[in-house]
């Protein structure tokens, strides 16, 4: 059954599908960036990503919480919400050096 907007239920499958995957393509490929920038071998030095990847491991450890985590379900559901976003924006962030390494890396 179409929702008003169109969207047909498997399409909203395949668009949150196509958020896991940048969330796993984001953890993929920060590691061999982060490498990269350290050696001097990649440069301009992406801040966003590093930016978006720092706020993402401080909202994990951080006691602070949109919904506190004592809320066992809700509390873990907002954290992984929140860090997928967060991904989703390193991800964007790493398109220029994933264009690099599949040219010159």
């Amino acid at each position: 059954m179409a929702r008003p907007d169109g969207s047909s239920p498997l399409t909203r499958i395949k668009r949150r599908a196509g958020v896991f995957l940048r969330m796993r393509r984001a953890l993929r490929w920060f590691p061999p960036m982060l490498a990269d920038v350290v050696r001097g071998r990649y440069r301009p030095v992406p801040w966003s990503a590093l930016l978006w990847m720092l706020v993402a491991l401080v909202y994990l450890i951080s006691p602070l919480d949109l919904i506190p985590d004592v809320l066992l379900v809700v509390g873990l559901v907002d954290d992984a919400m929140i860090v997928g976003w967060l991904l989703t924006r390193v991800d964007r962030s790493l398109e220029g050096y994933r264009a690099w390494r599949e040219t010159d890396g």
